[in-house]
């Protein structure tokens, strides 16, 4: 819906709460996308906001929460009352209701957990065992499975009486007595399947699994590599505990894409949404590492002290100092940038790193090739031929090395464990300030020296 949609159904939606007309209310928001409905919510006055929420259906009403932000879903569990919330969190999918908790005041997870029915809490409390952004947390313990010595006929009964409340029935999966995962079918294979048959005879053991204690990155790679829209994930012991599903992955891929953008600004990651960060946390996410590159760029400052001298005697190199110094950051940006991303999408590994090395001499010299011979006639035309040799000399030197440093760096990160994102675009830009000065400097005073 776009915006004029939007406000002429608020005022539609604020007159009915003022008349109430609940069933009309009701008819009118069982239409708009939970999304859309979210947004209309949190623009309701305080007041009617209850009001209107309580009027959804239960199953609407539970999408529209998972949309909300976290401290909006805060405030709607306080005006809720305890049987209305009680409702909510039954009608939330486990890892959503999970994901609730994490982020809730002390104070409001422990009411709220005090809400909950006892299988819902033993589901919880589970999924809240598990390492944080481990696939643990993502899980859904609700799926169906059926057992290799049933009968297809016996296993569509099962289907059928398990799968009226489960998000997606499209996968079955196979285990034994003992809850070992055997294996992951399409439910077609069911259907087309001779009802008599025995569930093993369909069975070809080729499903794709998830370790409950990975990385949620490595639900996102496994998941993108082989086409899954829901995988299993088991224990250590091959026991099956539940489901990812696709819409899971999906918003972790946005949040580590997320987290790897703000890395590669030099900003801390934030823990919330923008527009729910408030302004002394924001400022901590970014103060630390504008100190630590005010500190790399007094290295650039103590290189120009250094070299007064020839600076002076050929004032003129002093202006072509932003055009070296920036075209070296660009340069070292534009290599960090890809190496991150292919290395985030594993299309480079750890190993492929000599492979990369000597790609990137050879694009870094194309490179500085060609940006030396755009810049030889500026220098030229700004200082005669001693500058012209040394700006472009200089211009070569620096998009070779810039190239390198911003493919290196990455993989170094890799190397010991760190996100490659750290090597973020102003840590290169400022790295290669002062990298690029000393070498500007040194060429100018060999080439003055020697030939001058």
């Amino acid at each position: 819906m776009d915006q004029v949609e939007l406000e002429l159904i608020q005022e539609r939606i604020n007159d009915l709460i003022q008349q109430r007309k609940w069933k009309s209310l009701r008819e009118v928001v069982v239409d708009i996308p939970a999304p859309d409905l979210a947004d209309l919510l949190v623009q309701v006055k305080e007041p009617d906001r209850v009001l209107l929420f309580t009027s959804l259906p239960r199953d609407l009403a539970s999408d529209v929460f998972s949309y909300l932000e976290t401290s909006e879903k805060d405030d709607m569990l306080t005006e809720l009352t305890d049987e209305e919330t009680r409702r909510l969190l039954a009608d939330l999918p486990p890892d959503e209701r999970t994901s609730l908790l994490e982020n809730l005041p002390g104070v409001a997870t422990q009411r709220v957990l005090n809400l909950l029915s006892p299988k819902d809490l033993e589901q919880t409390r589970v999924l809240l065992g598990y390492p944080e952004e481990s696939v643990g947390r993502l899980m859904r313990p609700d799926y169906v499975a059926v057992r290799p010595d049933w009968t297809i006929a016996r296993a569509l009964e099962h289907i059928r009486a398990r799968g009226k409340d489960i998000e997606t029935i499209s996968i079955i999966y196979v285990a034994d007595a003992s809850w070992h995962l055997l294996d992951a079918l399409e439910l077609q294979r069911f259907i087309l399947a001779d009802p008599n048959d025995k569930v093993e005879s369909i069975m070809d053991q080729s499903y794709i699994g998830l370790n409950a204690l990975e990385d949620q990155e490595e639900a996102v790679r496994t998941m993108d590599r082989y086409d899954l829209y829901a995988a299993p994930v088991m224990d250590d012991d091959n026991i099956l505990l539940g489901i990812v599903t696709v819409d899971d992955i999906l918003d972790v891929a946005r949040e580590e894409a997320t987290e790897d953008f703000h890395k590669f600004a030099a900003v801390a990651p934030l823990k919330e949404s923008y527009r729910e960060t408030g302004q002394l946390n924001l400022y901590s996410k970014r103060i630390g590492w504008l100190i630590v590159l005010v500190g790399v760029n007094l290295i650039s400052s103590s290189i120009i002290h250094y070299y007064e001298d020839t600076l002076q005697s050929l004032f003129t190199l002093a202006f072509f100092i932003p055009l070296l110094i920036g075209t070296g950051g660009n340069t070292g940006a534009q290599s960090a940038t890809l190496m991150v991303r292919a290395l985030a999408t594993d299309d480079l590994t750890i190993s492929d790193w000599f492979r990369t090395l000597l790609k990137e001499i050879g694009v870094g010299g194309l490179l500085g090739f060609t940006m030396a011979a755009a810049t030889f006639p500026v220098g030229y035309w700004r200082g005669e031929l001693p500058v012209a040799i040394i700006v472009s000399a200089t211009m070569a030197a620096i998009v070779v090395i810039a190239n390198l440093v911003g493919m290196v760096l990455p993989f170094l990160m890799t190397r010991l464990g760190l996100d490659p994102a750290v090597a973020s675009s102003p840590l290169i830009t400022t790295v290669m300030d002062a990298v690029g000065l000393l070498i500007y400097f040194s060429i100018a005073t060999y080439v003055l020296i020697t030939f001058f």
